[in-house]
């Protein structure tokens, strides 16, 4: 392409790496791929959603249009995560395009989300449907562990790689539902011990807590509900309304510009077996979000307080310095097992 006078040359320091971004036809997924792909890597996408639907939910052909129109490189498989050949399908695919290569993998796929919010959050786990723990931890648990496998087998023999799970603070704290909270609690665990059998051939595996994220579902939830309440059960829980719980919201794209960054920390394996909150590896490496904001941490107390404090009384979360935060072993009591 030719280069104007005065045009700068975008800046690609993932170019020559694989990555495979799952669950990327909207939201997070697709935030991570776009920033991947613009970094330089050679991005796989997954989903089930392959073509435009004429909703805004988004897909992987307009994830995949997106990479390329700033440059990248993208190749989208359609893939059901819950079934376990096409899984398989999606390796050896990768396999046999790149000689056995692949550097990166993000296991972003989750298909909890509608179960989530359309079910009333005030209601017990006794009160739901016991399949509900399959709606959500089918793709979101038991198919990271699968994708980890496959990927390792790629690795290993290569002695070097990425595996990212995204995770999320309901892994440490009573956060929308028990099916929800066991998972992530689980997907943490299972980035600590693949990070500890890895750990020899050269791979980091960790857990990524991006923040509040204004989704595709999230906006389509907002226009529909936004007036209703998230019930934050459990220690320090309370009630907040939907359109005040995402209203300082991050992008998708704010996770995959936390995602390139460690794609490229000559520290990264002092990240491995660990949980690596994004708001908090940002701020540290001078990361700001698409829009030149700096997104707050959970862990900041002035966030909890903007979420928590009567809105006659939020003025107050001005107030509170931003450098003070929750210290990790206090977060780390709320899920302490003894």
């Amino acid at each position: 392409m030719e280069q104007h006078a005065g045009m700068k040359t975008p800046k690609r320091p993932l170019t020559g790496k694989v990555a495979l971004v799952t669950g990327a036809s909207r939201g997070v997924g697709k935030g991570i791929a776009v920033q991947l792909g613009e970094a330089g890597c050679m991005v796989y996408i997954t989903g089930r959603t392959a073509k435009p639907t004429g909703s805004s939910l988004g897909s992987l052909v307009e994830t995949s249009d997106e990479i390329k129109r700033r440059g990248g490189k993208c190749i989208y498989i359609k893939c059901d995560h819950e079934n376990d050949h096409q899984v398989s399908e999606v390796f050896a695919q990768i396999g046999r395009e790149t000689n056995n290569r692949l550097d990166i993998l993000v296991n972003c796929a989750f298909k909890g989300g509608n179960t989530i919010f359309s079910h009333n959050m005030e209601h017990g786990f006794w009160d739901l449907k016991p399949e509900i723990w399959d709606d959500i931890n089918n793709v979101g648990l038991r198919n990271n562990y699968i994708c980890s496998v496959y990927a390792a087998r790629m690795m290993v023999p290569a002695k070097q790689g990425l595996i990212i799970n995204i995770s999320s603070v309901g892994g440490m704290r009573y956060m929308f539902n028990v099916p929800y909270g066991v998972g992530k609690a689980a997907v943490d665990r299972l980035s600590a011990d693949c990070g500890v059998e890895l750990r020899n051939s050269n791979i980091t595996v960790l857990s990524l807590y991006p923040g509040i994220v204004k989704t595709e579902f999230a906006a389509e939830l907002l226009k529909n509900q936004g007036h209703l309440k998230v019930s934050l059960k459990g220690p320090l829980g309370c009630q907040v309304k939907m359109s005040d719980f995402f209203k300082n919201a991050e992008s998708p794209e704010f996770t995959g510009k936390v995602v390139v960054s460690l794609a490229q920390d000559p520290k990264l394996m002092t990240y491995s077996s660990n949980i690596v909150v994004a708001a908090d590896y940002a701020q540290s490496h001078g990361i700001k979000d698409i829009d030149d904001r700096s997104i707050a941490s959970y862990r900041q107390l002035n966030y909890y307080a903007s979420l928590v404090l009567p809105e006659r009384f939020q003025y107050l979360a001005k107030f509170i310095p931003g450098f003070v935060k929750i210290p990790h072993f206090v977060l780390s009591s709320f899920d302490a097992k003894f």
